[in-house]
């Protein structure tokens, strides 16, 4: 079950405008903690279904040796240039990884509506391009905590 924001209140997104902005934007920022306690933070391209936010990650990359040794993660995806216009989402909770590492394209049930969701949406295609070196993690968030500064004039 997410968690329910307490803080800021009055300028976070509602459900219909977190949906909105996390299908609209493309690159979200990973943390996630070494086995050295050393923290890791890396842009990656991310999918949201409504309810988890599915990362397609190298599976030798720092990111992935991480989460395998600790799953627990934070994300933000945020946007906006001056600071009247900023809004953003950080995601935390602990991931999930799903599928064949690294994917080959399988069938896995799972994966098909969340595959053309990120293929259309990062590639412009109908069908995931898999080049070997790739594997999804899921994200179900326990806490999500969203603010939108556009919000502010009318407080």
């Amino acid at each position: 079950m997410t968690a329910t924001q307490r803080r800021g209140r009055k300028i976070m997104m509602t459900p219909e405008e977190l949906d909105g902005f996390l299908a609209a934007e493309r690159t979200c920022r990973v943390a996630t903690v070494s086995g050295d306690g050393a923290p890791h933070v890396s842009p990656l391209w991310f999918a949201w279904d409504g309810t988890s936010l599915w990362l397609y990650s190298i599976t030798r990359s720092k990111r992935w040796a991480d989460l395998r040794g600790d799953p627990r993660v934070a994300v933000v995806v945020d946007g906006g240039y001056a600071y009247d216009e900023l809004r953003g989402v950080e995601l935390s909770g602990t991931v999930e990884f799903v599928g064949e590492s690294p994917r080959t394209g399988e069938p896995y049930p799972e994966l098909v509506a969340v595959e053309k969701l990120f293929a259309q949406k990062n590639f412009g295609l109908d069908a995931m391009p898999y080049d070997g070196r790739h594997a999804w993690i899921r994200l179900t968030p326990d806490t999500v905590t969203s603010w939108d500064f556009r919000k502010l004039a009318a407080l």
